[in-house]
């Protein structure tokens, strides 16, 4: 069963600073047909003002991904990490039993576009992490996040797994999906046709259930970026 969720119909929140459309309810967007997707609670496709960002804040018991489209992240938190995040790399950060953090644009003059991902731990408690790591842009399915780590991929409280597809114009790809186990697949640009004929394009998501796999092609004009997430 595929269930397309059109960026068009995603929640809306426009602060002068920070452009954001929601996947799933979050903050003053609210909808009970769109909580999550198993342990996937939150994908923010958020916009930053130059120089502008969150000031610091708290989180608790959530596994909190973020991937840079444009421009560079800077992240200060209060287990002593002060790092940059520039455009094509992955952030998990683990709160843990608590961490406080700002996220902020580094540019001055430059826009920030990144998305922010939260998934429910399987842990609660705990040590807060912080993992950080580029995984480039080759061409098919690469694996970012495991419960593991396994490979060189960063490390996450759940089981579940989150994968880069990368597909230029006419190559597909086919995904097997085990037994109890569900897809999320969220378009990060250009457009890929799923099994069934549905497009994807920027912005969309698809929540897979129920299928023993899934094939995504891209018959656009341009390369197809992809978010694939393995959830139980």
């Amino acid at each position: 069963m595929i269930t397309i969720r059109n960026a068009n119909d995603r929640g809306h929140a426009n602060f002068g600073w920070l452009d954001s459309h929601h996947t799933f309810s979050f903050g003053s967007y609210y909808d009970p047909q769109q909580m999550g997707f198993s342990h996937l609670r939150v994908i923010n496709d958020d916009t930053v003002a130059p120089s502008a960002g969150f000031d610091t804040h708290g989180h608790k018991d959530m596994e909190i991904i973020s991937y840079v489209l444009q421009g560079r992240i800077a992240h200060k938190d209060s287990a002593g990490n002060i790092k940059e995040l520039p455009v094509g790399e992955f952030q998990l950060m683990s709160a843990g039993k608590g961490v406080f953090h700002s996220e902020f644009n580094a540019s001055d003059k430059d826009t920030l576009k990144f998305l922010q991902i939260w998934i429910e731990p399987n842990v609660i408690g705990g040590k807060p992490g912080y993992q950080q790591k580029a995984f480039g842009n080759e061409h098919g399915l690469t694996s970012i996040i495991t419960p593991d780590g396994r490979d060189g991929t960063l490390s996450i409280k759940q089981d579940a797994q989150l994968f880069q597809l990368i597909l230029d114009t006419e190559k597909e790809q086919t995904i097997s999906i085990k037994p109890d186990r569900s897809l999320y697949i969220h378009q990060v640009e250009g457009e890929v046709t799923l099994t069934d004929g549905t497009v994807l394009t920027q912005g969309d998501g698809a929540k897979i259930r129920l299928e023993e796999a899934i094939t995504l092609k891209n018959a656009g004009q341009q390369q197809a970026k992809a978010l694939i997430f393995d959830l139980a």
